[in-house]
């Protein structure tokens, strides 16, 4: 119920902050609602509530309310030697029926449980099964978080890159009007025209190629955040706002964070619930029962009306079932959990080194990518300078345009490696705090 009003508070709401700039927190909120695996598993929880509920139910009594009407167009007869109460010669026997042509009855059956080893380990097995469930929707929600981080910042970055291509696709329509005017004047040669004019429809077409992109990283995250992709939305975080470098290694780690670890630790519980079921099948069952009801027979139908004719009855009783040998079927099953045990407890294990390496290799292409991302930072603020100095010697007529499109083309290039490493190191940035079990937190 209340996943149902958070999704209705939360999709009500985004009419209202659609228009505006989403946060990638905001996107979060919004997916872990919207998306659909997400709605799937939330669904699983649910289910696996409502097997607890079932399996409490076989504990609570049984009551069942029994009734009939028979007619007996053919009743049983039996075979009766009527020398014993006659003076019909010895072994005379006589067909007699004591059915009657219409009987019926009513009853009320209650059966109770006293005592039933499976049903109380069932129990313990199904609150254990909603805690599975409940951290497969854990799972499911982290993953949501990393795939909706990953798409928020892809399409952050197309949106800056393509900003600053256009920002250079201005810049070089200048410098192509300046070099048209310079030529109709004799000061410049049309080659240095043709030159320029080349780049400029490269770089519009690049524009345009970029601008495609950016569009479908952004249906790419609505995707992601279960939005329609008809949707408008705009983002409210800027690429100034980002520090890949930011991520706290936590020195006290626990394997417990990473909840692949934890749905495994729980796997590991059900296994030891099921050889404990597969143990108590060696003790009794044992359960209460009362009925209580009315019968009658009559060979007047309407009789039957007559409440003077149905006769009560009533029965309580304990019932034990006592296990004394089921062909070895039960050790062999419970050998079979601890085996199942032990296999459990290698794949905790290989999932313990798992973890260690992705943490070391998420930690060291956080750093490398960390450390390439202030180089090629540095790298663009040189290709700025330098495309700056080159363009005021060329307009001052001391450098040649050669020179200007070498420049334009190492200030691009430069552009496109700090956007490629600034992508890689947020996307090791997420990897890292997800190896760490940081990620929902």
């Amino acid at each position: 119920m209340r996943q149902i009003l958070l999704s209705i508070i939360i999709t009500a709401s985004f009419s209202l902050y659609a228009q505006q700039d989403m946060t990638l927190q905001e996107c979060i909120d919004y997916a872990l609602v919207n998306n659909e695996q997400g709605k799937v598993t939330s669904l699983e929880k649910e289910i696996a509530a409502a097997e607890v509920r079932k399996t409490i139910g076989i504990g609570l009594p049984q009551v069942d309310v029994n009734t009939g009407l028979n007619y007996n167009f053919q009743p049983q007869q039996s075979l009766v030697d009527i020398s014993n109460f006659s003076d019909a010669p010895p072994g005379t026997e006589e067909k007699i029926s004591f059915a009657q042509d219409y009987d019926g009855n009513i009853a009320l059956g209650i059966k109770q449980l006293i005592f039933d080893g499976s049903f109380f380990v069932g129990l313990q097995a199904s609150r254990t099964y909603q805690q599975l469930s409940t951290k497969e929707h854990i799972k499911t929600e982290i993953d949501i978080m990393e795939a909706v981080s990953k798409a928020y910042y892809t399409v952050l970055i197309n949106e800056e890159r393509v900003e600053l291509l256009q920002k250079n696709f201005d810049r070089l329509e200048s410098l192509l009007d300046d070099t048209k005017a310079m030529n109709e004047s004799g000061f410049a040669e049309k080659i240095d025209v043709d030159r320029i004019r080349v780049n400029f429809s490269n770089l519009k077409v690049e524009i345009n190629k970029l601008d495609r992109f950016t569009d479908l990283s952004r249906k790419l995250l609505k995707f992601q955040m279960g939005m329609p992709l008809e949707e408008e939305m705009q983002l409210g975080e800027a690429l100034n706002d980002l520090s890949p470098e930011l991520v706290t290694m936590n020195s006290d780690f626990n394997y417990g964070d990473r909840i692949e670890f934890s749905q495994m630790m729980t796997t590991e519980d059900l296994a030891k619930l099921e050889m404990k079921n597969n143990r108590v099948q060696y003790l009794p069952k044992i359960y209460a029962s009362l009925n209580y009801g009315y019968n009658t027979a009559t060979s007047d139908i309407d009789l039957l009306l007559k409440s003077n004719r149905w006769l009560n009855f009533g029965t309580v009783g304990v019932s034990v079932s006592i296990p004394v040998f089921s062909g070895f079927i039960k050790s062999n099953t419970i050998q079979q959990n601890q085996i199942k045990l032990k296999q459990i407890s290698a794949r905790k294990e290989m999932l313990k080194k798992s973890i260690d390496l992705e943490i070391q290799q998420s930690s060291i292409s956080l750093n490398s990518n960390v450390e390439g991302l202030q180089v090629q930072r540095q790298n663009m603020k040189l290709a700025e300078e330098i495309y700056d100095i080159t363009q005021i010697k060329y307009t001052e007529g001391v450098g040649s345009n050669l020179e200007v499109m070498n420049a334009d083309a190492a200030l691009k290039e430069a552009q496109t490696n700090y956007y490629n490493a600034l992508y890689e190191a947020v996307i090791a940035r997420i990897e890292l705090k997800k190896s760490l079990g940081t990620l929902n937190k």
